[in-house]
């Protein structure tokens, strides 16, 4: 049974009502070369609806996040949803994605509930064709980095603290990329991981109105997480 509080996410595709989200847009050009990867896009909390809180929203409710490894080629020490390549044995987004999770952070897929698969997103700088795949913990089990090479945090992100606008902005590349971003648990959320929260959180009846004219540079806003000291 879908959780309540989760059931727009669900069923309805990610948005962007203010023209900010340019991760939802991006499709692979149809001479482009691809590869095949999912994303587990996995919320957990309590199954109960809290009836005073924004869209039902319980306040244990999360979502799992990753941090690459910095050591990585491709996306190093960027924040993201557990995943991966697709293998010619997979029969499917859902169970790459699950796969993949499991890999990456040690969880039981078996207390997993696969909720939706969103479309295909194109992610250019690595030629990944990826497929988010919406699903609830009904079960959650013990998770954390498998591989140091892979990951260097697995955690548990409060959807309240992603939805507090003190924590929510626009950040700019230098190579003209704009798009949403977070800053929560000493982590900046960017990119194809940040693109696909903000759609999700669009439609989810939880969202709190935040500052969209907030636009800070990407490489100043890495600085501050990193050494935890803020420009004045």
């Amino acid at each position: 049974m879908i959780p309540e509080w989760l059931r727009r996410v669900a069923s309805v595709s990610p948005a962007d009502p203010h023209g900010l989200n340019p991760i939802l847009n991006r499709r692979a050009p149809r001479d482009a070369r691809v590869r095949q990867a999912s994303v587990l896009v996995l919320f957990g909390g309590s199954p109960a609806t809290d009836p005073i809180a924004r869209g039902g929203l319980p306040t244990d409710a999360d979502v799992l996040l990753t941090q690459r490894a910095a050591t990585l080629r491709q996306h190093s020490g960027q924040v993201a949803f557990p995943g991966g390549a697709a293998d010619p044995e997979d029969y499917g987004a859902i169970h790459t994605a699950l796969r993949e999770a499991q890999e990456e952070t040690g969880l039981d897929p078996s207390g997993i509930r696969p909720l939706a698969v969103l479309p295909e997103l194109f992610i250019p700088p690595s030629g990944f064709e990826v497929t988010p795949v919406v699903a609830y913990w009904e079960t959650p089990s013990p998770v954390g980095v498998v591989d140091p090479r892979e990951a260097t945090r697995v955690v548990r992100v409060s959807l309240h603290d992603l939805l507090d606008p003190d924590n929510r902005f626009q950040v700019r590349h230098r190579l003209g990329y704009q798009g949403p971003a977070f800053q929560v648990d000493g982590m900046l959320v960017w990119g194809f991981t940040a693109g696909v929260l903000a759609g999700l959180f669009a439609v989810s009846g939880w969202e709190i109105e935040w500052d969209h004219d907030d636009v800070r540079d990407l490489d100043v806003v890495l600085t501050e997480v990193e050494t935890g000291v803020v420009e004045s």
